[in-house]
């Protein structure tokens, strides 16, 4: 499954994207109401940055700066490490492994969000062949 193109992967899911200027309160409230745990920061429609919730937990509460007046830019990753939607999952998987991250922004020629691919979707990977494994197990189990 590593190796299925990132498109499919994503399948028209939505994902969450602001300006550099929108207060990070507006941000989290935006995550959470899709359940992402990032969201793609843009200027004129252009990728810029990402933030995480880890951003939110370390980069603002942490450090004590007020989420309604903070602006996501100042406490985002600048110039993620992105891919475009046609490379295999399996890319992303390296990369996340070779620079300590759970997000990977898609993003077309253009630089322009496409979503978001996270650590969460190997897990779910995973678990579908799991699901296999224990269902395969059983036929086998039901034939002995």
């Amino acid at each position: 499954m590593p190796s299925r193109p990132i498109h499919q992967i994503l399948s028209d899911r939505p994902f969450v994207s602001v300006a550099a200027d929108t207060p990070v309160r507006e941000v989290v409230r935006q995550m959470n109401a899709l359940q992402r745990s990032a969201a793609l920061v843009t200027e004129h429609g252009v990728l810029t940055g990402i933030f995480t919730e880890r951003d939110a937990a370390f980069g603002v509460l942490a450090a004590g700066l007020d989420a309604d007046t903070t602006p996501v830019g100042a406490v985002m990753t600048q110039n993620p490490v992105t891919l475009t939607e046609d490379r295999p999952f399996g890319h992303a998987l390296h990369l996340m492994y070779e620079n300590g991250v759970r997000h990977v922004p898609i993003v077309d020629a253009n630089r322009r969000p496409l979503g978001v691919v996270t650590a969460r979707d190997a897990l779910q990977l995973d678990a579908i062949a799991f699901g296999a494994e224990l269902v395969r197990r059983e036929e086998i189990t039901v034939i002995l």
